[in-house]
This record gives structure tokens, C-alpha cells and sequence, in this order.
């Protein structure tokens, strides 16, 4: 995997790159700090001309033309296959949420998808036999974040960006092969896509690739980003696949920029749904600005894992997905994600009521939409209430996700949900605000969480640890997955 020219192609991704991604680091942490002095998000008056200018995204290659479902999982071998196999037109093999970070896990993450692009992925379990089917979903690789660093992997003595790792060794080893489709996380401005543009010339340069080969979907799911759709497209126009809703991570975002005043508290997490108020005037400006700039818009998860022993568990559950899946066609979505096969039909039959022989509605503009900071952060809209079930399910969701994550899984069925690193930070990031505003007693918590983790075997000891330092430290903690990587079991 990591032969001398990787290594070196690895190396000049970060001494080139690196410093500025440690600048805009340093920017969010500048930005973070005028939030919590009063500073509310807007438009932004220095690129205005950018959201008022006439111009388009480059065209997407066929194979990113019809991407009515899209399956989202990690990068281990079984699933890698399950996925292209799935039925769903896309699959993003992830690096990030859903991939516990551990050394192996990001190695042969690689190898098992440079195995699925040559077609020689196959897994033998001596209970049963895994290979890939005929016709396969398009591969598209989640990176980790800028503010992650791989640190088996040392450049001048310090480690690498986990970004610049992930993408550039997935990219050195198969940009010949199919490997030049990405999605792109958490970024908080324009500033940030200008760097992974930067990134994908010099990468596209170096190896004889032609620019613009690469095409990047870019999750908006926070909320700095929201007010910057138009420019994080610009950004990468020449390598635009377009940008995705990414429901959880966006939630979590705005309790962790804004959580600090009263009118961003919000209810129990099963409240936030897509169509309360903030949450659906994002959905709506995000497919108003992709079709504006002929991008594809790309809906939320469908996290709901069947039960194989519970009809109507399901029957509730599949009526929900139902619905969100009508919303988002309804909306002008060109797609929409899921995270398990048993919902790739689901999603499809809506879709495909929808689009009909057409491979997406990108033309579909959305000129009834006007873009509003105030319905953007109309959070204190919201329904819901704050209950004891809801501190429950946070708690509990949020010891039990850590422990499997430090044990090196990162996307773990519980509650007949799917829940990756975007889910358990609002589980932990709720608590803390909950307790930060007085919303819940801390003797309550400690009760609710004592009671949870009796639950549980000794196992979950250093999981419990770290959720109570994620969720009722004074300060908020940036990312749980930081303080995590540090006690990540190898």
C-alpha cells in the first residue's frame, strides 16, 4: 500500500497543503469565538458578486447522471460488497462517520476498494460466500475531515491531515480506475472548498490526470456552510458533483455554533425532523442553489435498519421513510441516501414515481424559494418537548456508540437505527445543552446515566468515561471524535 512513490505523493499533499489547512483552522476556532460573543450567521457582503453572477457548474460524467439512490456504509469488505451490490445507483464508501479510524480500518479500507474497482473484491466467511454482481453501484470515497489528523503517518515529524491521507492515497492508487469521485465533510466556508479544489489541481497535475476529472459532492451539514452554498460551489465548479444534505451532522452543528442562547435549544432528537422549520428551509435553499448552477441536490439519511423479527416495528418505521422520501422528491431532490439495502427499493419506487425515464430534475428550478438567514436559524419554531425518554435514548445511544466506535466499529445498528459519529455527537451535544440551560437537572442525568450503564458490562467503562467528558464538561468539547482517537484501541 504505502510504497515509496505513495509516500512521497503523500508528503507533498501535506507539506503543500497542510499549513493552510491549519490556517483555516485556526479561522473556525476565530469564527466559533464570535459566535459565542453574540455574532449570528449571514450572507456573506464580500461575495455577493458570486451569488449574483451568471454562471454553471461543469457537467458531471454519465456515470454520476442518475443518482435517484444512493447507499452509505464503511469501508470494511462485507459491506463494500453488500453496497455495490445493493441496487442503489450510488455507493459512498466512508472513511469518516461511520468508519472507526483504527490503522487497519483505514488500511484495508483502501485495499478493499481498489479490490471493488479491479472487480476482484470477494469475502469467504466459511459460512457463506460475498462477490460482486454483475452491474455495480458507482463508487463514490468519504475522506475524513480537515480537522482530523492520521497520526500513523508522520510528515516532518508531525501527522498528516486525515484528509489529504484518505484522499490522496485512494486517489494516487486508482485515479485510473474509476477512483476520482468524492464526497467531502463538514466543511465551514468557501475558503475550505477552495483548499480541497486547490488540492484536487494539484493532485489531477501530478499524475497526468486531466483537470476536472475529479468530482466532488459536498455535504452541507453545517451550519456556517449553509450561508455559503453558492460560494462552495464556485469554488469547485470545474469539480462539482453538487451538495448533499447531510441532516444529522447539520444539527449537531447548530447546537454546537449556537447552542450557547436559549432560542437554539432544541426538543428530543426525534422531534428534529425535515420538516420543521430551519431544517426545511435548508433542504429547500439547498436544491433552489444546485439547480440554479446546474448541480445535483442530494438528500438526507434514511437511517432505519430493518428487523427481521418485528413487522410492525418495520410498517412505522417504513411509513416514516415514506414520507421523507416523498418530501424530498417533492422538494426537487435529484437523490436521496439510505443505509440499508432492505430501503434501496423504498427510496427507488419513489423516486422513480418522480423522475420517471428522466435521470434527475436538476432543471427544476425552485424560483418559489428565497434565501433567508432569519428561516435558516428559525430554530425556536421547532415542536417538540424535552423529555426524560429523549435524555434516555441520548444517553444510552451515546455510551453504547463509543464503546463499539473505541472497539473499531463506527456505524453500529441500535434502537433499529443506524447510528455513525453525526448521530452520537447530538446525542452528547443535546445533553450538554439541555444541562448548560437548565433544561434537565445534572442529578437527573447522572441518575439516567448510571441507570444506563448498569445496563451494560464493564466493557462500556471507558466509553461512559468519555461520554460524560463530551456531554457534561463546562466546555463544550469541538468533536467527540478527538478526545475518541486518543483512546482508540488498536
Amino acid at each position: 500500500m504505502l510504497t515509496p512513490d505513495a509516500v512521497e505523493f503523500l508528503t507533498e499533499l501535506e507539506r503543500r497543503f497542510g499549513p493552510r489547512r491549519r490556517e483555516l483552522l485556526v479561522a473556525r476556532d476565530e469564527r466559533a469565538q464570535r459566535l459565542r460573543e453574540g455574532e449570528l450567521p449571514d450572507f456573506l457582503p464580500e461575495t455577493r458578486e458570486v451569488r449574483e453572477g451568471d454562471w454553471q457548474v461543469d457537467p458531471v460524467p454519465d456515470e454520476l447522471e442518475d443518482r435517484r439512490v444512493e447507499i452509505t456504509g464503511p469501508v470494511d469488505r462485507k459491506m463494500v460488497i453488500n453496497a455495490l451490490n445493493s441496487g442503489a445507483r450510488m455507493f459512498m464508501a466512508d472513511f469518516e462517520d461511520s468508519n472507526s479510524p483504527t490503522w487497519r480500518n483505514c488500511i484495508e479500507g483502501q485495499v478493499n476498494l481498489t479490490d471493488a474497482l479491479e472487480r476482484t473484491i470477494s469475502l469467504d466467511t466459511g459460512e457463506k460466500q460475498y462477490a460482486l454482481n454483475d452491474e455495480v453501484a458507482t463508487l463514490l470515497v468519504r475522506p475524513r475531515g480537515w480537522h482530523l489528523v492520521e497520526r500513523h503517518f508522520e510528515v516532518d515529524g508531525a501527522p498528516i491531515s486525515a484528509s489529504l491521507f484518505d484522499f490522496g492515497l485512494y486517489f494516487f492508487r486508482n485515479h485510473d480506475n474509476g477512483g476520482r469521485f468524492f464526497y467531502l465533510p463538514k466543511l465551514e466556508s468557501h475558503l475550505e472548498a477552495r483548499l480541497w479544489n486547490d488540492v484536487f489541481v494539484w493532485a489531477q497535475d501530478e499524475r497526468g490526470v486531466t483537470r476536472g476529472s475529479i468530482k466532488a459532492t459536498v455535504l452541507i451539514e453545517t451550519i456556517l456552510a449553509a450561508f455559503e452554498m453558492e460560494e462552495i460551489l464556485y469554488e469547485l465548479r470545474e469539480h462539482s458533483a453538487g451538495l448533499n444534505a447531510g441532516r444529522w451532522d447539520y444539527i449537531f452543528s447548530v447546537i454546537k455554533k449556537l447552542g450557547h442562547r436559549p432560542e437554539f435549544v432544541l426538543p428530543d432528537r426525534a422531534a428534529v425532523t425535515m420538516a420543521v422549520p430551519f431544517m426545511h428551509a435548508y433542504a429547500d435553499l439547498l436544491v433552489k442553489t444546485c439547480h440554479r448552477r446546474g448541480a445535483h441536490a442530494i438528500g438526507g439519511m434514511a437511517a432505519f435498519i430493518p428487523s427481521r423479527r418485528d413487522p410492525e416495528v418495520n410498517e412505522r418505521a417504513l411509513t416514516k421513510v415514506r414520507e421523507d422520501k416523498d418530501r424530498e422528491a417533492g422538494q426537487g431532490f435529484d437523490g436521496t441516501w439510505v443505509a440499508h439495502p432492505d430501503l434501496v427499493p423504498v427510496a427507488t419506487e419513489i423516486f422513480d414515481r418522480v423522475l420517471g425515464p428522466r435521470a434527475n430534475q436538476v432543471e427544476r428550478q425552485r424560483d418559489d424559494v428565497t434565501a433567508s438567514a432569519a428561516g435558516l436559524l428559525d430554530v425556536a419554531s421547532t415542536p417538540g418537548e424535552i423529555t426524560e425518554d429523549g435524555l434516555r435514548n441520548n444517553i444510552s445511544v451515546g455510551i453504547q456508540y463509543l464503546g463499539a466506535w473505541l472497539r473499531g466499529s463506527g456505524a453500529v445498528a441500535i434502537f433499529n437505527l443506524m447510528e455513525d459519529a453525526a448521530t452520537s455527537e447530538i446525542s452528547r451535544s443535546q445533553v450538554w445543552q439541555w444541562l448548560h440551560h437548565g433544561k434537565v437537572e445534572r442529578s437527573d442525568v447522572e441518575r439516567v446515566l448510571a441507570e444506563e450503564a448498569a445496563e451494560l458490562d464493564e466493557s462500556y467503562d471507558e466509553a461512559r468515561a468519555l461520554f460524560e467528558q463530551v456531554a457534561l464538561g463546562e466546555e463544550f468539547v469541538e468533536f467527540l471524535t478527538l478526545p475518541a482517537y486518543e483512546r482508540l484501541d488498536e
